[in-house]
């Protein structure tokens, strides 16, 4: 029951809590309040059943006849007429003697017990009861004046029911009005949340929220959270800044590397070419290790211009051809895998033009197909499929390999995530597919991994058309190591 009051928005929270004080207050007061009402109804109603068993007493005389000592009425037929008229204000009357016996009873009188002096409860009835005398200090007759108390308790009731409703009545105006105050003070609080909603959606942190003119607790937020901003905006600025310093380090750096390294590969190829046994070795171990760096200076370099946002150049490019050419180069390193590429038409070379760069296009398709031999075992088939669909080129790389872990989806085109390679090949740096992601979107595109239809791993890059033939591709023959 907690948990559901805690998820209650305040508002309704601050009015329930109110508006339950109220009732709880109210209900006190009604129940003390009832009970004082009731007693005195029934003081009350005592008290007018004395008045009236008291002035019948005053208008009766009774007489002992002798020598039986039978209780007589004087003036008869006075009494029978004061008797009928008290009664017929709904009230019973009877003239009763000290042992039991009636002397005038009202038409319809009920037994009204014994003769008792005082006020009692006689089944349905109050009964007030007067002694009667005649010239002696000893009674010789009472009279009995009694009324239904249902009167009395449909008089209690009434009361107990607006005592009810006023409880009831008084929690309702309570809840309204703990509304009413709950909504008013919630509302600088409202135009706080949706200002901060908006800087949320424009992601600007400059933007003023609203003051309540008031100098309380909402005020004091309001001024907090607008510091907040502040300094959330200048820690943004400032890493903003540091990051586009370093990015415009590390494409310099790249770009002032890629000189060096050129001649430090010539130079080893040139070394290589005039040693022999472990010396040769030796420089091809250098060599290799050369042109890894030289391969990593360049991805950074293409990450590091895509990151300064740095503008691709436009150029009419032939995706089918750069396919072709991607596959020819990956061929040797794919010597164990059957790779097949499709992207032909009617049995004719098709262009499938975009604007873009050539080069980062070709290191699109490369690295996609070097991922899936490097993460496939020997003898996986390996195709890459072109086809243009509603103004867009999509290029699929599927295999039917192992496949992508689920949990590593989220992730895999991040950079320096690298899976386990199972093709036996080099393992890379982790940025291959994060080259994939910032070439695709530089061009106006997206990838996206997910399941080949045979099993295995299929990514697929979607990128705008310049122009196609529109035609569907044609499978060419595979070829074993080679491009098809």
């Amino acid at each position: 029951m907690r948990r559901r009051f805690n998820r209650l928005p305040i508002r309704w929270r601050l009015a329930a809590t109110s508006a339950g004080l109220t009732f709880v207050i109210l209900a006190i007061f009604a129940v003390v309040s009832g009970a004082f009402t009731a007693e005195r109804l029934r003081t009350d109603f005592d008290n007018d059943l004395r008045a009236r068993a008291n002035d019948l007493k005053d208008r009766i005389r009774v007489a002992r006849e002798f020598p039986s000592g039978k209780v007589i009425l004087e003036q008869d037929d006075l009494v029978q007429i004061i008797v009928q008229v008290a009664a017929s204000g709904d009230g019973a009357v009877r003239v009763i003697g000290t042992e039991g016996e009636v002397v005038a009873p009202s038409a319809g009188a009920p037994a009204l017990g014994p003769p008792r002096e005082g006020v009692r409860e006689v089944g349905r009835y109050r009964v007030a009861s007067e002694p009667l005398y005649a010239g002696a200090l000893v009674p010789v007759a009472y009279l009995q004046y009694a009324k239904e108390s249902s009167s009395l308790g449909a008089t209690i009731d009434r009361v107990r029911i607006f005592l009810a409703l006023g409880v009831l009545g008084g929690t309702g105006l309570a809840l309204l009005a703990g509304l009413a105050v709950a909504r008013r003070a919630m509302a600088p609080v409202g135009r706080l949340t949706r200002a901060a909603k908006h800087v949320a959606q424009t992601r600007n942190p400059t933007l003023s929220l609203p003051k309540p003119p008031s100098e309380d607790e909402v005020a004091d937020l309001a001024r907090t959270l607008e510091e907040m901003l502040h300094a959330l905006d200048q820690a943004q600025t400032e890493t903003e800044t540091a990051l586009r310093r370093q990015r415009e380090f590390v494409a310099d750096a790249s770009h002032e590397l890629r000189t060096p390294l050129t001649a430090v590969l010539a130079n080893l190829e040139l070394l290589e070419a005039s040693l022999e046994g472990e010396d040769r070795e030796l420089a091809a171990s250098a060599l290799r290790s050369s042109r890894r760096m030289r391969t990593l200076v360049a991805d950074l370099l293409l990450l590091a211009r895509a990151d300064t946002g740095r503008r691709v150049g436009h150029e009419p490019v032939d995706l089918a051809q750069v396919m072709r050419e991607a596959c020819v180069e990956v061929a040797p390193l794919a010597a164990d895998h059957e790779l097949q590429v499709s992207a032909g038409s009617n049995g004719e070379r098709a262009a499938v033009r975009v604007e873009g760069s050539g080069d980062e296009l070709h290191r699109l398709v490369r690295n996609l197909l070097e991922n899936a031999v490097v993460h496939t075992p020997a003898g996986t088939h390996i195709e890459a499929v072109l086809h243009v669909d509603e103004g867009a080129a999509t290029i699929d790389v599927l295999d039917d390999g192992p496949g992508v872990p689920r949990n590593l989806r989220g992730r895999v085109f991040e950079r320096f995530v690298r899976g386990e390679g199972d093709g036996g090949a080099q393992p890379g740096t982790g940025l291959g597919l994060a080259i994939v992601q910032a070439v695709a979107e530089r061009h106006g595109g997206s990838v996206e991994v997910g399941d080949a239809p045979g099993g295995g791993a299929r990514f697929s890059v979607r990128l705008p058309v310049a122009w196609s033939p529109g035609a569907e591709p044609v499978p060419a023959q595979p070829a074993h190591g080679s491009a098809a």
